[in-house]
């Protein structure tokens, strides 16, 4: 199938900030994707390319990428005359024109956008799904639906309130397909909506962010109580578990952990130093035994304290860690850092590094972990992704907001179409291919 034309637009994400658009026009139409972006970028991601210019959208304004694509990308793809089906060329060619270790040149976002659509593409010339096509990119003969890591809570960076970690996520390993899943967070979500608002002196409309999760000016403690709490008052008690994501770099300071980083009256003296954080992640996970997945429990930086939490049986899951950068995956992996991989793919920056990525996590006993960006669209790609890796879990936020939704609403499609062949990931969601 010859590629016609490739055309990018800035467009604007859940957050109102520009993002990319890329249309790649066949000879049997059109094929759409949209990037996610970052909240805060990695420095080992691959670069989410902005014009940084403070007076024109906060900074945030895409237009060098749109014009990487337009003027630079797509010329030399269609030069090529390459087919949509050859993805692995596609992908190899705009690295190459980059020519950079993280893409700063041309931008993660440009390519991975071209990439997208290239994969969408090559789906359609070959009459099939889309995650039955990623799968056959991924060499994957065995499809297993992903157990939905819902964002309920959120704190740290990610919400105004002062609670430490980032999100507060309920997993519901125990349902018996992703529909009952849905059923399950979606009821438990409305029970800790109800919950929370109990607790407040003026009963005003209970908001949710960016991720759909709420943002209650509570204590850690006492939003895991009230999560637990609502798990068993609607009935799910040992089939919904809890996880956390720490985001401990957001409260790295000088190699120490300020966990009141977000108060007025903290003092060096009262930071943790790494052991001491370890002890207060080991109290959590003794108090709170449905604890089931700890994401970020130390700094991207901290590789000694990393290691610490090994002997537990929980998932340890890196995503600032590693920010998918292969070397530093390597790096975790020797230094037995953690056991499961976070999938973000505007964090690499191509579909074949970011399945590539995945290969190199159940080569090494790792799970894997799909999700969705900070800034998201209503592109459902990573739905279909997720599926067509068998990644085993995905974390796209709430049970709220339609470019979060527009991701389980898909899975629920796929679920609906493979009919008895679904397989759910559940208790396996660690590795769906024990099942």
């Amino acid at each position: 199938m010859p590629i016609l034309k490739i055309k990018a637009r800035q467009i604007f994400d859940s957050r109102g900030d520009p993002t990319l658009e890329v249309d790649m026009i066949t000879d049997i139409g059109l094929l759409r994707s949209s990037v996610p972006c970052t909240l805060a970028p990695n420095p080992n991601e691959a670069v989410d390319l902005r014009d940084g210019i403070e007076t024109s959208y906060n900074g945030r304004s895409v237009f060098k990428a749109v014009d990487n694509i337009n003027n630079i990308l797509a010329p030399a793809i269609l030069k090529s005359k390459l087919d949509v089906c050859q993805q692995g060329q596609i992908d190899a060619l705009m690295i190459k024109l980059d020519g950079t270790e993280n893409k700063s040149k041309l931008g993660a976002n440009a390519i991975l956008g071209i990439s997208i659509a290239c994969c969408k593409a090559g789906a359609a010339k070959k009459g099939l799904p889309l995650y039955k096509y990623i799968a056959q990119l991924a060499e994957n003969g065995r499809l297993y639906i992903p157990v939905p890591v819902f964002t309920v809570i959120s704190g740290g960076k990610a919400a105004n309130n002062g609670l430490p970690f980032e999100a507060y996520m309920i997993m519901p390993i125990g349902a018996v397909s992703f529909a009952d899943a849905m059923k399950m967070g979606s009821e438990i979500y409305r029970e800790i909506e109800r919950k929370i608002s109990e607790k407040q002196e003026k009963k005003l409309p209970l908001l949710s962010n960016g991720e759909g999760a709420f943002a209650p000016a509570m204590e850690n403690e006492e939003v895991l109580t009230l999560m637990d709490e609502a798990i068993k008052t609607i009935g799910y008690d040992g089939k919904v578990k809890l996880a956390l994501d720490i985001g401990a770099s957001a409260f790295n300071k000088d190699g120490m952990y300020d966990l009141a980083l977000k108060s007025d009256d903290t003092e060096p003296e009262d930071y943790l130093e790494t052991e001491a954080l370890k002890e207060r992640h080991l109290e959590l996970l003794t108090v709170f035994p449905n604890i089931v997945s700890i994401e970020d429990p130390f700094d991207q930086e901290d590789w000694d304290g990393w290691p610490l939490l090994a002997d537990q049986p929980i998932q340890i899951v890196a995503d600032e860690l590693t920010a998918m950068n292969v070397e530093r995956i390597e790096e975790a992996v020797e230094k037995q850092a953690a056991n499961c991989l976070l999938i973000r793919l505007i964090q690499i920056g191509t579909i074949t590094e970011a399945i590539n990525c995945c290969k190199m996590a159940r080569l090494n006993g790792w799970g894997t972990m799909v999700s969705a960006g900070f800034g998201e669209t209503e592109d459902a790609f990573i739905a279909d992704f997720s599926v067509g890796v068998s990644c085993g879990q995905i974390k796209v936020g709430g049970p709220c907001r339609s470019e979060r939704t527009a991701k389980y609403n898909q899975i629920l499609r796929i679920e609906e179409e493979l009919g008895k062949y679904a397989k759910y990931a559940g208790n396996n969601f660690r590795n769906p291919f024990s099942n």
